[in-house]
């Protein structure tokens, strides 16, 4: 029969043994009621024992033996035998002991714990850490109290039981609860045995906290920079304060240093990196990178804010970078604004200039600085019409080319005469006003002009539905036709300068939009009808849009006149979009858009992609891009498992029309249950005529530390539905050292 410590019967028994029991040690001594299983975490809680056999003793001590449990204040003791002073409020306890304290578990032989104080020993302990999910073992605990522990000659890992692939060995191991923090003394990392990392002082967070520290280390290569190791130092400076710096050693390169500082506070918040290569042995100069981001709140209705970044070189980033985002970077953007939102109204006052990475074999015209710019802008309902307007003053520069300054003015009303969900009919009007001064390097002598412009449009569509058991499903069928006109009459632009304008992409999109250009200095003129029509097959289960068609076709009443590139043709046929999308079942996607060119019978461009993902971890995704005379490239890239442990991930992007490889990635990755291993080699096009391979390797310890140079953003980026199949609880922070 089982006993509980609890109500007359117990108290008989402590009378019979000649000792007071006190009552307020005892829940339930007036009640009758058993304590719950789990309770507070009060530490001054009275305590309740459970036992298959109850003695009371001399001295207030009580002999609980045969599956004894004490509990109190959120911790419980469970052991073969346990001796428990009533007084002093000491336990002993013996044989299969475990310590519960707020969800951790510590077990072992023997006991010597305090109730009251939390003060206490364990012989050796086997732990459980709940907030990673973490356990090992020692050869002696110390317990401070509820939230500070000691242990001698400990081992660490997040495995699971019975698993030793990895773990942490320490001469000394401090966990401190209070700050989420473990500290290792003489600590080692041994994977497979074989000791990996060491350290006479090693500290871990024990939540996703930040910590100061050196962080694992990473190494890898490229061929550009030869073997890499970096070894970055996180210094948390204060809760809204932090940095990192990054030692980089390139053994063709030598050793440069990467800085990050972040801050934030309630008006501001930003980072700033400052990376040097103080001599650069293959390039034989310096390197240097600066770039600050900030935002600034100056007001309820105003904010500013600082984007800039500046390298020592044009070839920084091809030589330096280890991303295919990185080394493809050409105009390096600088800019700082303020910007305006009350009510409607918004209005942004910036500086911006680029600094252009000139490829020598593709040199390209740097774009004009604007210094400033100030938009304003609105957007209004008022009695029925949609009210709008935009306006812009930017003074353009430019060391070469012409400069001037360019005020647009344009408002518009729409009015909706048919507005609801199946058909609709809106007019608008607009006028399109500019004013030019001309600036330096006028060598064409171009005079200060003003140009003003009406545009008239109308924009109507209808939508039809119906419901549709094609392909054995519950479908609800659309068809959605759109008729858009334009009217804007010719004015002869030849003598205006264009700092921004160029010839709109043809596409879904620019087709229902007024002007063909963008930018503001070319407005094209226009007595055009645009016609299209989409049809949706829509899941009414779940909603999902199965496939989307989309035709569409623009015509000329009259042939356009300002062209910033010939005209292909002047039959008053636009090219022929089509395009195909949608989850076509559970695992197949499809994506796709066709420019064809009826007047010559032939294709202009054509994007095909399709994507198979029948669970996370399986993606198969292939694609050809074509454009004609320009581009013609074919993409496939996967993730996919070889077997239960391994998986391959790869991606091969190459062009047809230059005959070269412009990405290519293959790697392998294996999972264990705690660690997984990711062998990754990439090869990329840095410029026209240059190139750059790269080796990751890198060991994950799953929790705690990433050892080697690191792929996963690389293969996020370049692998369109890549999974990280280790992923464990969000928020788990990398391992610092000290």
């Amino acid at each position: 029969m089982r006993f509980c410590l609890k109500s007359l019967a117990i108290f008989l028994l402590c009378f019979s043994a000649h000792y007071n029991c006190v009552a307020e040690d005892l829940p339930g001594a007036h009640t009758g009621q058993n304590p719950p299983s789990t309770a507070t975490s009060n530490p001054e809680a009275p305590a309740v024992i459970e036992a298959d056999s109850l003695v009371g003793q001399k001295d207030n001590q009580i002999e609980a033996t045969g599956d004894a449990t004490i509990r109190q204040g959120g911790q419980s003791i469970h052991a073969d035998h346990l001796l428990y002073q009533q007084s002093s409020h000491e336990a002993d306890a013996q044989g299969s002991v475990v310590l519960q304290q707020d969800g951790n578990t510590m077990s072992g032989p023997h006991l010597l714990f305090n109730l009251d104080s939390g003060v206490g020993k364990m012989e050796q302990p086997q732990f459980y850490l709940k907030e990673n999910n973490a356990r090992g073992s020692a050869d002696q605990l110390h317990i401070q109290d509820r939230q500070h522990y000691t242990m001698d000659k400990a081992t660490y890992t997040t495995c699971p039981a019975g698993d030793q692939d990895w773990f942490l060995k320490m001469g000394t191991l401090e966990i401190d609860r209070t700050r989420q923090i473990g500290t290792a003394w003489n600590a080692s990392v041994e994977f497979k045995g074989v000791p990996i990392l060491y350290s006479p002082w090693m500290d871990f967070p024990l939540n996703d906290q930040r910590k100061s520290g050196f962080l694992a280390p990473t190494f890898g290569g490229t061929v550009a920079g030869g073997s890499e190791l970096t070894l970055p130092f996180y210094w948390n400076i204060a809760p809204n304060f932090d940095a990192t710096i990054a030692p980089r050693v390139m053994t063709k390169r030598g050793l440069m240093l990467n800085n990050e500082f972040r801050y934030l506070e309630p008006g501001y918040q930003g980072e700033l990196h400052v990376d040097e290569l103080p001599n650069d042995a293959i390039a034989n100069r310096s390197r240097q990178l600066l770039s600050l981001k900030h935002n600034q709140a100056l007001g309820d209705t105003l904010n500013g804010y600082v984007n800039a970044t500046r390298v020592g070189d044009d070839g920084y980033f091809r030589d330096l970078g280890d991303a295919v985002n990185i080394t493809s970077q050409v105009n390096v953007l600088q800019e700082g604004g303020l910007n305006y939102i009350s009510g409607a109204w918004t209005a942004v006052l910036r500086v911006q200039r680029y600094q252009t990475l000139q490829d020598p074999a593709a040199p390209i015209v740097v774009p004009y600085a604007r210094l400033p710019q100030l938009s304003v802008g609105t957007q209004q309902n008022r009695s029925g019409m949609n009210l709008a307007f935009a306006g812009e003053y930017v003074d353009f520069s430019h060391p070469v080319l012409v400069n001037g300054s360019r005020l647009v003015l344009n408002p518009s009303v729409g009015y909706p005469l048919i507005d609801n969900s199946a058909f609709y009919l809106t007019p608008k009007v607009a006028l399109h006003s500019t004013y030019y001064t001309m600036g330096a390097n006028n060598t064409g002598a171009l005079p200060n002009a003003t140009r003003t412009l009406p545009i008239l449009s109308m924009d109507s569509g209808v939508a039809f539905e119906r419901e549709s058991n094609m392909f054995g499903g519950d479908y609800l069928q659309t068809f959605e036709p759109r008729a858009f006109y334009v009217y804007i009459p010719y004015r002869d632009q030849s003598a205006l300068p264009n700092f921004d304008s160029a010839q709109a992409d043809f596409n879904f999109t620019q087709i229902f939009t007024e002007n063909r250009f963008s930018g503001s200095d070319r407005i094209g003129d226009a007595d055009q009808i645009t016609l299209a029509a989409t049809s949706r097959l829509l899941d009414q289960r779940s909603g999902a849009e199965r496939l989307k068609v989309m035709m569409g076709e623009r015509f000329s009443l009259k042939a356009p006149q300002v062209n910033l590139v010939a005209p292909a043709t002047s039959s008053g046929r636009s090219d022929i979009l089509l395009a195909a999308a949608g989850q076509v079942t559970r695992a197949w996607s499809l994506d796709s858009e066709i420019q064809f060119d009826p007047n010559q019978s032939h294709a202009q461009l054509y994007n095909i992609a399709a994507h198979y993902r029948p669970e996370a971890g399986e993606v198969f995704n292939t694609g050809y891009r074509f454009q004609r005379d320009t581009l013609r490239q074919i993409d496939f890239s996967t993730q996919w498992p070889l077997s239960s442990r391994w998986d391959m991930v790869g991606r091969w992007n190459y062009s047809l029309q230059d005959a070269r490889i412009l990405e290519a990635i293959a790697g392998l990755e294996y999972n264990q249950s705690c660690w997984t291993l990711r062998l990754v080699a990439q090869r990329f096009a840095t410029a026209t005529q240059q190139t750059n391979t790269g080796i990751f390797l890198q060991l994950e310890l799953n929790d705690f530390v990433k050892v080697g140079a690191d792929p996963l953003s690389m293969l996020k980026q370049s692998v369109t539905g890549y999974t990280k199949l280790n992923d464990g609880p969000a928020g788990k922070p990398a391992q610092v050292l000290q």
